[in-house]
């Protein structure tokens, strides 16, 4: 898909696809890279202290990249499409 395509998706479908294709081809470091992203992400968001609890509580991380909020989904588009781009087969 084209970058505009992929951006005409919603964050939860993009959030869906690329957690998908990762999934299926045991992608460990998308996910070892979101974890490292999800605190930038959430204090980029206005939620600091989720930001500050995650780096203290990792466990808080992954729970944060299953259970996505729509606005840490919107600050993580940029990586899904990113990524999706690099997987055209995802």
């Amino acid at each position: 898909m084209t970058f505009d395509e992929l951006n005409a998706l919603s964050s939860k479908e993009l959030h869906d696809r690329a957690f998908h294709h990762a999934e299926r081809h045991l992608d460990v470091k998308f996910f070892w890279d979101l974890f490292e992203m999800l605190p930038v992400a959430e204090a980029a968001e206005g939620n600091v202290a989720a930001a500050e609890g995650d780096i203290l509580h990792p466990r808080h991380e992954v729970l944060d990249a299953v259970n996505q909020e729509p606005k840490l989904l919107d600050a993580m588009r940029p990586v899904y499409i990113d990524y999706l781009q690099k997987h055209p087969d995802a």
